[in-house]
């Protein structure tokens, strides 16, 4: 049975979430020995900072903006698919692909420094740059996979 292109985008988002999170999760054990504290500023108390002041929520706690930006991941996550979808309709892969990761990147090196009050992506640290653009990347490759697995497997 088909499944209707927004719903395939939504859980392809959503896979691509999970394989952002294990990314992080595998350059932590990676580096546990080496590195302490948030991997990039995705990994980090910043996007839950930002909702917060976004919603005007006054005295929230670390642990808030860690929940916070944990609910914020994974709807924008799984949303963000849907923009994958409307890509892949439009100008068909490779290029909705690329269209998409230079979305993602580009609205992670501007919000940041504009919303979440980070240095200027020039300023951020070479091991942090590097982690916010391979996470990105597992995260893009991971929508594109799921969504083309699950269009083959509706294909008679």
């Amino acid at each position: 049975m088909p499944i209707a292109w927004p719903v395939r985008s939504v859980l392809a988002g959503t896979a691509g979430t999970a394989t952002m999170t294990l990314a992080y999760a595998g350059e932590r054990w990676l580096r546990r020995s080496r590195h302490t504290g948030p991997l990039d500023y995705d990994d980090s108390l910043v996007p839950g900072k930002i909702v917060a002041t976004v919603m005007h929520l006054p005295h929230v706690t670390d642990r808030g903006d860690r929940e916070l930006g944990f609910v914020l991941r994974w709807s924008y996550g799984s949303a963000f698919g849907l923009l994958h979808g409307s890509l892949r309709r439009l100008v068909g892969e490779p290029w909705a692909s690329v269209l998409f990761g230079g979305t993602l990147m580009t609205a992670t090196l501007t919000l940041f420094p504009l919303l979440g009050r980070t240095p200027p992506p020039w300023r951020w640290p070479p091991d942090m740059l590097a982690t916010s653009l391979g996470t990105h990347v597992a995260y893009v490759a991971a929508v594109a996979a799921v969504d083309d697995v699950v269009r083959r497997t509706e294909t008679p």
